[in-house]
Order: C-alpha cells, then structure tokens, then sequence
C-alpha cells in the first residue's frame, strides 16, 4: 500500500513540475515538435507539447529568391526584433536550447524582444530531402537570404545572435546591410578561410554524410565541434543529458542537407577586412578548447575595441 501510494505520490509531484513548467513566465520559451524532447528546469529530459506555442508564436516558411527558408517567430512583433543562426546540423532549438530554457535569460529576452530563429535550408525539425536539382546555396547567399526574410517580416533593424557557422553567416549579412545590423552577439564565430586541420575535418564528415549518412562517428565529429571533453563525458564519467538530447536532434537531420551547408561553410571566405569597417556593437563569447578560438581571437582584434568586446569562457568549447 505505501508502494502504491508512493508511485501515487511520484506521479502527481511529476504532474505538479510539468504544470509549472508550462506555466513558468505565462507560457514563455521556444517549444519542440511532438515525439522530441528537451531539456527542462531540473536537468532531466522531459516531452514538450508543440501544440502550445508562447505568444502565438508559431513556425513560417518564407519563400525567398533563393529557395524557401523556416523562420520560427516567438514574441511581440511590436518589441525590437532579435534573429538567430544556428551552426551546421543544428536548429534553432538543438542550437540555443541551454539560452531559451533558462528561466532567467528566456523570460529576459522574450519580453525585450521579438525572437525570429532562422533555420538553414532543409535544416528545421522534420524537413525533408532538398530535391537534388535545387543549387547549392553559398555563404553569401544565405546572408541575403536573412535580407529578404526581414523585408518579408519588415523589419528595418535587428540584433544577430549566431553561433559557429550561424555567426559567420549573420556577421556577413551585417557587413553586407549595415544599416540594418544594430548589434552581434557571437558565439565562436568564424571570420578566416578554414585552416587545413578545419578543411581535413570537414572532408572527412562530408565524405562520411555522403557515404553513411547521420552514422554514429559523423555525429560524435559534430559533438566534438560543439561541446567540450568534460560536458560530453558528464561529471561523473557517463553521456550527460544535452549530449544524448544533441544525439536524438541529429538524428532528424537529412544528410544531403546538412551537406549543402557544411559545403557553403567549408568555401567562405576571410572577411578580415570587411569586419574593419563594422560599426555595430559586438559581442564575442567564445570557450578556451574551442576548435575556433584563434578565430574569435582574431576577430576581436581587428574590429574597433571601442565596440566590440571579447568574454572568454573556461573548461568550454564551442
């Protein structure tokens, strides 16, 4: 009897935490597509209904000159407009869920600002195969396509938040529209042509998305780009929660997908000098084991000090 009253009792504490969760900041955060799962308040991997989408936000598809893209909008159209770029193989939801599930910083950010989270083409939760004769976008492409989603939206400024390859992309578009860039923030951002260790590294994924599709060593190649040794291994020595929630997420990619950008990314350019020249307030985070860290280095150094300001973040990666 107390058996049964403690499973009782389980269940209903477990009904209560979901109850407040769904009711933390009225509803606030980015949610996930049924069958997926993200990380909640407590660390344990828990089911998020995507019926239930916060401030009416919900996922678009604009069409663009350059193919359609997925944009997820959550907040007040009213509030100052705030775009996100996740890195290759990632959403936005694999990409910023450690930002957007904070209490803190997502109940922060949702009643500053209007979220648009743009995914890379064929990159959003449950997208199909990109038809093999639609072309292969470049970096530049994707920064224009950023463009026509805020003339879509109409939106004449915004604030970039852009991780790895998403922060290439985003700190392109800047340099490109200048008069609609306000402020980066950056997380191990790209700025150089890839360096022979990166260019090796990407053959070899491409090579293996080409051949074996999402298969088990391409996804810990992923893993090691975008974690750090001691996050995938967990304090105690067994796979932590984000890393086995990555792994699930990867799953859901399409290979020839994930390959179209990995390729966009592997044949950018060195933006050096254009970052000379950008005026917008920047901030740059990047971890010291970050495969890219010379690169954020770099960045900072060549950008005006007076707008740009560098935090480095111990025992991380990207």
């Amino acid at each position: 009897e107390r058996e049964r009253e403690s499973r009782g009792g389980g269940k209903e504490r477990t009904e209560k935490a979901k109850r407040r969760r769904k009711q933390r900041g009225k509803g606030e955060g980015i949610l996930e597509r049924p069958g997926l799962r993200a990380m909640g308040e407590s660390g344990e991997s828990v089911s998020i209904d995507m019926e239930t989408i916060p401030f009416g936000g919900k996922e678009r598809v604009v069409e663009t000159s350059r193919g359609p893209v997925s944009v997820f909008v959550c907040g007040d159209p009213e509030k100052p407009a705030m775009i996100t770029y996740p890195d290759v193989a990632l959403n936005y939801m694999s990409c910023f869920q450690g930002l957007f599930f904070c209490p803190d910083a997502d109940s922060l950010l949702l009643q500053n600002f209007c979220i648009y989270h743009i995914t890379a083409p064929g990159h959003e939760l449950g997208a199909g195969t990109i038809p093999p004769d639609v072309p292969s976008l470049t970096v530049d492409d994707l920064a224009d396509q950023v463009a026509e989603v805020l003339d879509f939206f109409e939106i004449k400024q915004v604030i970039c938040l852009g991780a790895l390859a998403g922060a290439y992309i985003l700190t392109l578009f800047a340099m490109k529209y200048r008069e609609r860039a306000v402020g980066l923030i950056l997380v191990s951002p790209l700025c150089r042509v890839p360096s022979w260790t990166e260019w090796l590294y990407n053959k070899v994924m491409l090579s293996l998305l080409y051949f074996y599709g999402m298969c088990g060593v391409l996804k810990q190649f992923l893993l090691l780009r975008y974690f750090s040794q001691e996050v995938q291994c967990g304090i105690e020595g067994t796979k932590s929660d984000t890393i086995q929630a990555c792994r699930r997420l990867l799953d859901d990619r399409q290979s020839s997908n994930v390959i179209r950008f990995l390729k966009a990314i592997n044949r950018r350019c060195d933006i050096t000098e254009g970052l000379k020249e950008l005026q917008c307030k920047t901030l740059i985070f990047v971890g010291e084991s970050s495969p890219f860290y010379p690169d954020a280095i770099h960045m900072n150094e060549t950008m005006d000090s007076k707008s740009t300001v560098l935090v480095e973040v111990l025992k991380i990666s990207s």
